[in-house]
């Protein structure tokens, strides 16, 4: 008897190879390839008959045709309807990520808590908790009484058929990677599995209009665990951000076909769960110091929410002759590109010292608007002499040594002023007149670098 052929997928990017290695060739991770028996993707078998039976037919319309704005879902929570784009899609299928325990299972409770209580039908299923302990969840949170409908199943099958008889407005899945389908040989949470399993929710998605939430686990990197083309498939993928350490919980849209892709929602978790932060300026810089060297004020955008958070720096001699950056909040790469344009443009001796930079909160910074607040702050520290505690700082370095004007200044200014902040270190361009408070335009680094040495005395 022939023996049946298998393919060796990779966990992590979901590449087949005819024989086990070591190393994925695609992706270069090591010890992720597992066999696995090739199947039919799930759903040919049974429509293969109806297309030869017939004339395949497509339906063509005019790309200016016009056709109704479909009416959101509101969540309840209005950090998460930011977020999403104005509220829940109707049909549209919604991937959620984040690190175990920082509050994906209690923000979508409190969320489904919510959408039931406004008369929509909500149905919650569970593939990692009982029900029982999803009750204790509710009650600790106070949602014991918000008709919400729950379920403690793994199966596609089973899944898809209950859902089908009930008919619900929204339903989470939690997690993707517990569900299986007998379809397919592979264990539950392998690329197949996860990968077919997800295209058949996202498809009832699709044919009933209802809202399908999926939980992703992730993997040691921050990435949703699976293949890749999950993240595709669906139309939105939220993350969640944020230490277990830290109160905040930072969500973030990395794709949103129905809104925009940059948004955050923050969020404080206490006793009774994930409490709505409205303006998370105020509470980034909570509790922060005076006149401390080496702290400056940094006035970022999220999406079209203007955001001010502390970066921190801390420049100290090398304790073992070779200098050490380790960087929190920031990428680390762009850190190397302003030291370098400190040591060679402005004549700052750092190169030798450790530097230690942090995002005070727990926040995440990708904006190159940063640059001119982390250069700021690590001159501060270098210096030690403290930036002006009434002041914001933001613009962008080039290599040659040059801030180039960011966007959206207005925007930052009028966030810096209503916090009582009343001058600004930007770039030239923002030194207006009309600007609420009074801006200090910088056309190099350097320029910042001698006033921040004028204050030192130097």
């Amino acid at each position: 008897m022939a023996r049946a052929e298998t393919n060796y997928v990779c966990q992590s990017c979901g590449g087949a190879q005819p024989k086990w290695a070591g190393r994925c060739d695609a992706c270069g991770e090591w010890n992720t390839l597992i066999e696995e028996a090739p199947s039919a993707p799930l759903g040919t078998q049974a429509t293969a008959g109806k297309r030869r039976g017939r004339a395949a037919r497509l339906n063509l319309v005019d790309l200016g045709s016009e056709s109704p704005e479909p009416a959101r879902l509101q969540s309840g929570i209005s950090e998460l309807d930011r977020v999403c784009g104005g509220g829940l899609v109707p049909g549209s299928a919604i991937l959620v990520g984040g690190d175990p325990g920082i509050g994906k299972s209690t923000l979508l409770l409190q969320m489904m808590a919510q959408i039931a209580r406004s008369e929509a039908r909500a149905i919650y299923v569970s593939g990692e908790e009982a029900i029982d302990q999803v009750r204790r969840r509710a009650r600790r949170l106070g949602l014991a009484d918000a008709p919400v409908s729950l379920a403690s199943e793994t199966s596609l099958n089973d899944i898809l058929d209950g859902l089908k008889a009930e008919k619900p407005d929204i339903v989470v899945i939690d997690s993707i990677q517990t569900v299986w389908s007998d379809q397919l040989a592979a264990a539950p949470g392998t690329v197949a599995q996860v990968r077919a399993c997800a295209q058949e929710l996202v498809r009832f998605a699709k044919k009933s209009n209802c809202t399908v939430i999926l939980v992703g686990h992730v993997t040691k990197d921050g990435q949703i665990a699976g293949p890749r083309v999950v993240e595709h498939m669906v139309d939105a993928v939220l993350y969640f951000e944020g230490e277990r350490s830290h109160q905040f919980r930072i969500l973030r849209a990395v794709k949103n076909r129905f809104g925009p892709t940059d948004e955050i929602g923050v969020f404080e978790m206490g006793d009774k769960g994930l409490a709505e932060v409205t303006n998370p300026s105020s509470l980034f810089l909570d509790g922060r110091g005076g006149d401390t060297p080496g702290a400056a004020v940094f006035a970022g955008m999220e999406g079209t929410r203007p955001v001010l958070s502390e970066i921190q720096a801390l420049v100290a001699p090398a304790a073992f002759g070779t200098a050490r950056r380790a960087v929190v909040g920031w990428d680390s790469g762009r850190l190397a590109m302003v030291l370098a344009v400190l040591e060679a443009r402005c004549g700052v001796d750092i190169a030798g010292r450790d530097i230690f930079l942090n995002v005070a909160g727990g926040l995440k910074i990708t904006e190159p608007a940063a640059d001119l607040a982390v250069a700021a702050a690590i001159v501060s520290s270098a210096l030690d002499v403290a930036l002006p505690a009434d002041g914001v700082v933001y613009g962008e370095i080039s290599l040659s040594g040059d801030v180039r004007p960011v966007g959206r200044s207005d925007s930052r200014l009028k966030e810096a002023a209503k916090l009582g902040f009343t001058r600004a270190i930007a770039p030239q361009a923002a030194a207006d007149e009309t600007a609420p408070i009074r801006v200090d335009g910088v056309a190099t680094a350097l320029e910042l670098v001698q006033t921040l040495r004028a204050m030192a005395g130097e």
